[in-house]
């Protein structure tokens, strides 16, 4: 069991969110503050098993933070991790607010007040990774994102940089993470959660076409990284006193959209059906062909849990939530 500490989750009822709420639970820890937006969307039920001291409403925080911050008292931890994060998300407007100026407000707040500031940057900041995906990288302004929604996290990189802050508190580029308590996210759900919808409705599942020679179809490759393994890593960064900057999450191996797939049929014990499909016209300038993690920086810290094996990560969530009907907790 970890000692107590006061922790702060934004986002607290979204996947990584509540995912890592669980992770704390499993470590001793429930004197939670959780805050969120929640809509019209289920993704309450992401809370229902979770033990936290207190919910509030992500605009009540920011309105408490700016206006009477004395009345929250201190945290020894602040899990930043709610935003807005559909990256075909086109209101340029709700996104500066949601994803830069609110977490510039966290972040100054934190650092006032003594408090463990992590926050989720994201992988979409490296675009197409025409300059790398390198965490260590000092130059961030070669980055060019492709999305509006990676052009919002990368605004507050580079602010954290700019004003100095960058090195006292900790920003997380995710990769693809995928697994249980996702199911809310609708469009923005793994390739694992709406494969498997696809294969009970139809027997088969439907993948983008490559419109690129140098990769054949289903051969696009992405570094897909279990949430159980996001939010160890997540915790791991916030109990590192002396780390700061940028850090690269992921499972630093990219693995093709056939290997995927065909691992979420064999965890169903069904031989692959695979169609393959035109990738929309809007989303073809905006692909991103490949991403692999280099978690070096992370390791050198002295990260040691062994990630999860491809096969292994997609055979459990499958198996065990999918199938079940389970989110974390129950």
């Amino acid at each position: 069991m970890s000692k107590p500490q006061r922790i702060l989750v934004t986002g607290g009822a979204g996947f990584i969110g509540s995912a890592l709420v669980w992770a704390l639970n499993q470590r001793g820890q429930e004197n939670i503050l959780i805050t969120d937006c929640l809509t019209t969307d289920e993704k309450w039920k992401n809370l229902v098993a979770l033990k936290y001291a207190d919910y509030m409403d992500a605009q009540n925080l920011i309105s408490r933070v700016q206006d009477k911050p004395e009345t929250l008292g201190k945290f020894d931890v602040i899990y930043h991790l709610g935003a807005n994060s559909a990256t075909t998300e086109l209101d340029s407007a709700h996104l500066m607010k949601n994803n830069f100026e609110y977490t510039k407000v966290l972040a100054h707040w934190a650092l006032a007040t003594g408090a463990r500031f992590v926050y989720a940057s994201s992988a979409a900041t490296y675009g197409d990774g025409a300059y790398g995906m390198d965490d260590k990288m000092t130059d961030l302004t070669r980055l060019r994102p492709l999305n509006m929604y990676g052009y919002s996290k990368h605004l507050f990189d580079l602010y954290a940089q700019r004003t100095g802050m960058a090195q006292r508190i900790v920003g997380m580029k995710y990769f693809n993470v995928y697994g249980p308590n996702e199911n809310h996210k609708g469009d923005m759900r793994s390739v694992v959660n709406k494969a498997y919808d696809q294969i009970l409705a139809t027997g088969k599942v439907q993948l983008f076409k490559s419109h690129r020679p140098d990769f054949k179809d289903g051969e696009q490759m992405r570094d897909f990284l279990y949430v159980k393994d996001a939010v160890n890593m997540t915790m791991f960064l916030a109990n590192q006193p002396l780390a700061g900057g940028l850090y690269n999450l992921g499972s630093g191996a990219a693995h093709t959209w056939l290997e995927l797939t065909n691992a979420i049929f064999a965890a169903l014990g069904r031989p692959a059906n695979i169609e393959f499909v035109d990738m929309p016209a809007t989303l073809q300038a905006k692909y991103q062909y490949y991403t692999c993690a280099d978690i070096s920086k992370l390791l050198a810290l002295g990260y040691k849990d062994p990630l999860t094996p491809l096969g292994n990560s997609v055979a459990d969530y499958v198996r065990n939530y999918l199938v079940t009907g389970k989110l974390l907790g129950d």
